[in-house]
């Protein structure tokens, strides 16, 4: 799910200056950078792109960005009951941001970013998996982590589904874990022949040497855990803030960040291609 081509190879050049953190700000984030601070929350799964793209925005704008990461479900539902407040959120699932927009909690959102999903491996491939379907081959040890916090464990089982493969893959399962870190982590150390995770998770510092990947079809993802929004909170403080650090976090030269962490930028061709597919548009 990846750009590929021409059309990612210009994506990328487009972005070099963005992921060096020395590209100009956007005239509307310039206008806007007068210091101070800017509350945002987003998902942990957005943590690895963010933390570095708020350092680079604090350099440009001078605004500091208090950050926020964690389970979104329960970010959403904080939001959503009046219980916790943030002036920018960025979100997993589609229905969340519309949820809060229906609410008046939100204001508008924007895509932000997609995640994929990939078959990681050991160094090396030792069990030789070239696709999905060599998961359920007799003796091929796949590690799942099922009792994850969603979309973890749900997400790879409606994989497996659309596959085709439940039963014979959860019979290569030796043991189910609770933490997709973990899980992978047997997987790099030789443990275990395979597992379904997300590309993102596979981009982490301590995994990103100790892999190769095997690509999934795209057909088989399940299309709710794939999408990230962008939106800004009625509550938030100074609009104009919150607008220009939206503007800058879905521009070139925030979106290299989403790139280079593993996510598919809303900017880039394919993710272009999934904001119409999903319908990640803001109509409320």
């Amino acid at each position: 799910m990846e750009t590929t081509g021409k059309g990612r190879r210009d994506f990328l050049k487009s972005l070099a200056l963005g992921a060096a953190g020395t590209a100009m700000l956007t005239p509307q984030a310039a206008n806007a950078a007068e210091g101070g601070t800017l509350q945002v929350w987003s998902c942990g799964g957005l943590a690895e792109a963010m933390m570095p793209a708020h350092e680079a925005y604090q350099q440009q704008s001078g605004v500091k960005v208090v950050y926020t990461g964690a389970f979104a479900a329960a970010l959403g539902k904080s939001l959503l009951t009046g219980g916790g407040q943030t002036e920018v959120f960025a979100g997993r699932v589609l229905a969340l941001a519309q949820n809060l927009r229906k609410a008046g909690k939100m204001l508008n959102f924007r895509p932000l970013c997609f995640t994929s999903y990939v078959i990681a491996v050991p160094k090396g491939n030792p069990a030789k998996i070239n696709d999905i379907e060599d998961l359920t081959r007799p003796g091929v040890r796949v590690s799942m982590a099922r009792d994850a916090s969603a979309p973890g464990g749900q997400a790879v089982m409606g994989i497996l589904k659309a596959a085709d493969i439940t039963p014979k893959v959860l019979a290569n399962v030796p043991e189910q874990g609770s933490c997709v870190q973990r899980s992978v982590e047997s997987v790099a150390e030789g443990k275990a022949d395979a597992m379904i995770v997300e590309r993102r998770i596979t981009r982490m510092t301590r995994f990103a040497d100790r892999l190769d990947l095997v690509e999934i079809p795209e057909r088989f993802f399940p299309a709710g855990p794939l999408t990230f929004t962008v939106g800004m909170m009625a509550n938030a403080s100074d609009p104009a803030k919150a607008a220009a650090y939206m503007d800058w976090i879905t521009s070139a030269q925030g979106q290299a960040f989403f790139e280079a962490a593993g996510f598919i930028p809303a900017i880039s061709p394919k993710g272009m291609e999934l904001v119409e597919k999903l319908g990640v548009k803001d109509v409320a």
